[in-house]
């Protein structure tokens, strides 16, 4: 069995072993494991055009046990495969910030299963694009620190819906400030107290190395959380901007720890039905929308890892490159498909290589603990939003790291990442922030007198980010 792994994941020539890929995995897994929480939160909490959620309920959260099965679900089958196909330490699920576009942009216009069938087209535009090799022909093109831009603004983006969703910061009903500290510039409400001390924990964990920090945090805040609410018995805030309550799950102890998963949205998508609902026009805008935004993801992060790891070539591209793309570009179709939203890789994935992972058998094994943890499901919908969303404001701070790789003297470069980095979370748009920085870049060279150094690719980009932008007038014209 040994020999087997050997010849198939290289494993001695990466300089790991079996026992270190194994503990990668493990560690991968405990870093990433909170999306099985946070995807559901994200989702679970908004209805479609049709005043429907997520998971066939009538109710905000009703549907939070078969999202996180399936969201699991999808995970491990998508990171096995990345293991087995790839051979690459990169585990697979569902996008942060991607859902929450899908949640809040593009299932507002139409149903869920409308929706998640956008998802599947442009997962499987993207497969094309990959297998053409158009998309590893733009990875080339963009400059490398335009990509590192890209993933700190991301983190910043995720930070500020970790911070929303918690009611640390709020909206003011004012034109200014539009946003403040908590209600009426205080932090007010159990609910808020026990998401600082969630975030703390999880500071203070990962500041001391702790393998799983995010996983522990989110453990100890739930049971922090079941504690305060038996004291106080707090309601929830129903969607009130100026509640003190819980914003979404009321803490509560669960009634079973585990139960047989329901993977009840499994093939819940309609390939065409946003075409019927908002338009051609409309529906093939949000499907160009959702392209951008998810285009650009796994090239930073497959970057990063492949550094960390030691198997990037002389010109930063990670070994098997195509590979790992192919197998991304399925999984935003899969998590589509699924019914929890494009899969995409993740960058936490790099807690598993700091512990030694070097091979695909390190994401078989991230992949194997998400399929046995569909069967724990059922104590997602006991978890208050207070108690998760702090992963996301320290998974923020791990992709803000990066920004010291950008070039902040040379105007070329620092101006196009500055508005990368600033626009997606200041317009809550991941797509917004790539198409500033990419067409800044364009301008920036062509007033410089150094058009020779904008790569084609980059002129065809930033054109279909002009087009993006100017998508109302653009939808007036043609309709």
């Amino acid at each position: 069995m040994t020999t087997v792994l050997e010849r198939h994941f290289k494993i001695t020539d990466r300089g790991s072993s079996v026992a270190r890929e194994v503990r990668g995995g493990v560690v991968t897994f405990l870093t990433m494991a909170y999306i099985i929480v946070l995807n559901p939160i994200i989702l679970a909490g908004v209805p479609d055009a049709d005043g429907s959620f997520l998971g066939g309920g009538s109710e905000p959260g009703s549907g939070f046990t078969t999202i996180a099965a399936c969201t699991a679900l999808a995970a491990g089958v998508l990171s096995i495969l990345m293991g087995a196909v790839a051979n690459f330490p990169l585990a697979i699920a569902t996008g942060l910030g991607l859902n929450a576009f899908v949640a809040y942009s593009v299932a507002s216009q139409m149903t869920w299963a409308d929706a998640m069938g956008l998802v599947v087209l442009e997962g499987l535009i993207i497969l094309v694009l990959v297998l053409t090799g158009f998309r590893k022909a733009v990875f080339d093109a963009v400059p490398a620190q335009l990509k590192t831009a890209i993933a700190v603004g991301i983190g910043l983006f995720i930070t500020l819906i970790g911070l929303v969703d918690a009611g640390f910061v709020r909206t003011t009903g004012n034109a200014a400030p539009p946003i403040g500290l908590g209600i009426g510039g205080e932090l007010s409400g159990w609910p808020v107290l026990v998401f600082c001390i969630g975030l703390l924990l999880m500071i203070a964990l990962h500041a001391r190395g702790v393998p799983g920090a995010i996983l522990i945090g989110i453990a100890t805040t739930t049971v922090l959380a079941g504690v305060v609410q038996a004291i106080t018995d707090t309601p929830g805030s129903n969607g009130d901007p100026t509640s003190k309550g819980w914003n979404l799950n009321v803490p509560s102890w669960p009634d079973s720890f585990f139960a047989t998963p329901d993977f009840g949205l499994l093939g819940e998508f309609s390939l065409f039905g946003s075409f019927e609902r908002v338009g051609v026009v409309a529906a093939s805008l949000l499907v160009f929308t959702l392209l951008l935004a998810d285009f650009f993801d796994t090239m930073g992060t497959m970057t990063a890892i492949g550094a960390e790891a030691g198997l990037n070539d002389e010109n930063g591209s990670p070994e098997g490159a195509q590979r790992i793309l192919v197998v991304d570009s399925i999984a935003a179709a899969a998590g589509g498909a699924a019914g929890v939203s494009s899969n995409t890789s993740y960058i936490e994935s790099a807690s598993g290589v700091g512990d030694g992972a070097r091979t695909g058998l390190a994401s078989i094994v991230t992949g194997l603990l998400f399929l046995l943890a569909t069967f724990f499901a059922p104590l997602v919908q006991h978890i208050p939003n207070e108690a998760a969303v702090p992963a996301l404001v320290l998974v923020g701070f791990l992709m803000m790291t990066q920004v010291t790789g950008i070039v902040w003297d040379d105007p070329d470069i620092a101006i196009p990442a500055f508005l990368t980095i600033v626009l997606m979370p200041f317009t809550y748009s991941i797509t917004a922030g790539i198409g500033a920085g990419f067409i800044a870049y364009v301008l920036l060279k062509v007033t410089r007198g150094k058009i020779a150094e904008v790569h084609a690719l980059m002129w065809v980009v930033s054109v279909l980010f002009v087009v993006y932008f100017a998508i109302d007038p653009i939808t007036r014209w043609l309709t």
